[in-house]
């Protein structure tokens, strides 16, 4: 079985963010960057499969140099080899094409991404992803195994959950609960040093969206207590200042 895990180097939750140039472009000064986590869900599902598989497990980055150790660490949980796209993720369609055009012609039985990165939260690569390689997509899974030459997903609906059973291959976007997070151990880490990182260049891509400006969500407003003898006031606060009513 081969699989291929598509993975994001994203801000550090903790990290301050900031924005330049009148807040159209990105501060990266001081920035901390992880392995998205929700890529590192599907990254611990896929060495599972492939350990219980005879499977192989090649991660994926569409970025510049300075991702090199978010895909080390990869390469320590467990995946065998890795492939960074040299350019920077500009936008999604960006970076499904991109994985579309290395993917297209390897075989891969399993295309694993995370359900979003926690940094634009799109939630859009999986989908673009089945489309330009026509295969099944599907999104957002809770479950993941294999059955014979099948692959039986779990995901939530409205009032329950469904099961499906799609022919391999398919791409899938992954949640919280397909697998639990893999800390990598000394061997892991050692090895990952030697596993092979194979760096392509980009293909050209048609910019279909632009980033206009960025906006920090507004500052917390002041607290105001009404006395529990004074439920009018209440009543008119949220319908005259809140308009929730």
């Amino acid at each position: 079985m081969k699989i291929l895990v598509c993975i994001s180097n994203v801000p550090d939750t903790t990290t301050k963010i900031t924005f330049n140039n009148d807040n159209t472009s990105f501060n990266e000064g001081g920035v901390q960057y992880v392995l998205n986590p929700y890529d590192e869900i599907a990254l611990s599902r896929a060495v599972e499969l492939a350990e219980s598989n005879s499977g192989t497990v090649t991660v994926i980055n569409v970025g510049e140099a300075s991702t090199e150790p978010t895909i080390r660490k990869a390469l320590a949980v467990g995946a065998t080899d890795a492939v960074r796209v040299n350019a920077a993720p500009r936008d999604a369609y960006f970076v499904a094409q991109q994985i579309a055009n290395y993917a297209k012609d390897k075989a891969f039985d399993l295309i694993l991404t995370g359900r979003e990165s926690i940094d634009y939260n799109g939630a859009q690569v999986a989908a673009m992803l089945g489309e330009l390689l026509h295969i099944p997509s599907v999104s957002i899974i809770k479950k993941l195994n294999i059955e014979g030459g099948n692959a039986v997903v779990e995901r939530e609906i409205e009032g329950g959950k469904e099961v499906l059973s799609i022919p391999l291959p398919i791409v899938a976007g992954t949640a919280e609960g397909v697998a639990e997070w893999k800390i990598p151990n000394m061997r892991g880490i050692m090895s990952a040093r030697t596993k092979p990182l194979n760096v392509v260049e980009p293909i050209s891509v048609e910019q279909l969206a632009q980033i206009v400006k960025f906006d920090t969500p507004a500052p917390r407003g002041s607290v105001k207590l009404i006395d529990a003898a004074e439920p009018e006031k209440l009543i008119d606060l949220l319908h005259a200042e809140a308009k929730v009513i």
